[in-house]
């Protein structure tokens, strides 16, 4: 095997339980590759002298071992995710590396791929898609992914509060206090990616910026990541604001969920009307998600599947 390539795992329990019961997942491994796999001690290897191989063999080994060391379970369910999210034109493309992350952030589905791959490729990305479906944390991985390698000078979160059966103003404490609950979710998703104390550094620095959508007016926005999380409850008014408040150099992510309008009735949604709207012009990107792409409790991907099935027979 004087052509092979070979990958050291950390030992041999991590080596059992990426090759599978019964090596079950090595199986898969060996017909997704088009090659046999050897395994000897604590090593895995592969006997081909093709670089692109070889590369897209370290990218699934090093996956799975990352997947396993996360938690997972290391089941033929993941590895069957993995190799479909790794082919040979998109492996590369579609996983990200946030600079001092906790993390590597990598796709659970197809349309996960796509959509890394819009997000690096287009300068306005609008992802539509249901609860859990990773359209915000994406968003927020890749951002952050372009400021910490100093490619963008910063972020900007942003949501419209939209006040559900609760005013604003009789809520207790001061406008920040009043609004956190709103934009929590954005916190969450950066601690998700880097410590927590890193993401208060950056907000402190003004690097990371997160406010309400009102807070955009009159703004413009230059060599940065803007996000504007639950698009689905802006006015066309305020889309149409926030759109152009992209400055040069600047990306812009929009995301959300039309089956969780909160606007009035009457009120069309900004998100809806934009998609149609802005739908064909060069440079924007439409990506849609839907229950298959659901990466939360698997009991929630079955109620939104459930969800969908009533609307295409009602």
């Amino acid at each position: 095997m004087d052509s092979a390539y070979t990958i050291v795992v950390p030992d041999a329990d991590m080596l059992a339980r990426v090759c599978g019961t019964n090596d079950s997942n090595l199986k898969l491994i060996e017909e997704h590759l088009g090659v046999p796999v050897f395994t000897r001690g604590n090593e895995l290897s592969v006997d081909k002298d093709d670089p692109a191989l070889q590369q897209q063999f370290r990218f699934i080994i090093d996956r799975i071992i990352d997947e396993i060391g996360d938690g997972s379970d290391g089941s033929e369910d993941l590895v069957a995710s993995i190799l479909n999210t790794s082919t040979h034109a998109s492996f590369e493309a579609s996983s990200i590396t946030v600079p001092g992350g906790v993390r590597k952030v990598y796709p659970k589905t197809k349309n996960h791929a796509e959509y890394i791959r819009a997000l690096r490729k287009y300068d306005m990305v609008f992802c539509t898609g249901p609860a859990g479906s990773g359209k915000t944390y994406l968003a927020v991985a890749e951002a952050l992914r372009l400021v910490l390698s100093h490619k963008k000078s910063g972020i900007v979160l942003t949501r419209p509060v939209v006040e559900a059966g609760e005013n604003l103003g009789f809520l207790p404490g001061d406008l920040e206090q009043k609004i956190n609950p709103y934009l929590r979710p954005l916190y969450d998703a950066m601690e998700m990616i880097l410590p927590r104390e890193t993401v208060k550094k950056l907000s402190d620095a003004g690097v990371i910026e997160i406010a309400p959508l009102a807070y955009m007016r009159g703004r413009t926005l230059s060599n940065s990541v803007i996000i504007l999380d639950e698009a689905q409850n802006t006015t066309c008014e305020q889309m149409k604001m926030f759109l152009t408040r992209m400055g040069e150099n600047s990306k812009v992510f929009v995301t959300g969920d039309v089956t969780q309008i909160d606007l009035p009735a009457r009120i069309p949604s900004g998100l809806v009307h934009a998609r149609t709207v802005l739908a064909g012009i060069p440079g924007i990107c439409m990506i849609s998600m839907d229950a298959e792409d659901v990466i939360r409790n698997p009991l929630v991907r079955k109620i939104v599947q459930a969800y969908e099935n009533e609307q295409k027979n009602s």
